[in-house]
């Protein structure tokens, strides 16, 4: 396996399902090299499922509002199941002011119920002594 080159968003493998924060200060050359670095992680890791933590994100401009509304759309169709958690009230109002729906994309009031959404559950405590 060939090392990526860091992009601006990490994305974390757990399991089958790949987890990702956006932040505030996402340009358009890191939206554009997001959505490429997650849909190739999708298809190289077989993920089924993406959760995307938006939790972060205080504005949205209509870049990035496009950007997230087309790679959960090249997700789905790569067979990944995508939520979108934490949306807060301003970037909500925004999208659809915008007129993005992000058709066919589950949301989630926090990461946590995102995660349980697809089937992720927090394991147990390690055992401790003897």
């Amino acid at each position: 396996m060939t090392a990526r080159p860091a992009v601006a968003v990490p994305i974390l493998r757990l399991g089958d399902v790949l987890v990702t924060s956006l932040l505030n200060e996402l340009d358009d050359k890191a939206a554009v090299a997001f959505a490429q670095e997650l849909t190739e992680r999708i298809a190289d890791d077989r993920a089924r499922g993406v959760l995307i933590d938006i939790s972060r994100l205080e504005v949205i401009d209509s870049f990035v509002a496009r950007a997230l509304m087309e790679v959960t759309t090249m997700a789905r169709l790569l067979g990944a199941r995508v939520i979108v958690a934490g949306m807060r009230p301003p970037v909500a109002i925004t999208l659809v002011e915008l007129g993005l729906e992000l058709a066919g994309v589950e949301t989630a009031l926090h990461a946590e119920q995102g995660m349980t959404a697809l089937g992720w559950h927090q394991g147990q405590q390690p055992r401790k002594g003897p």
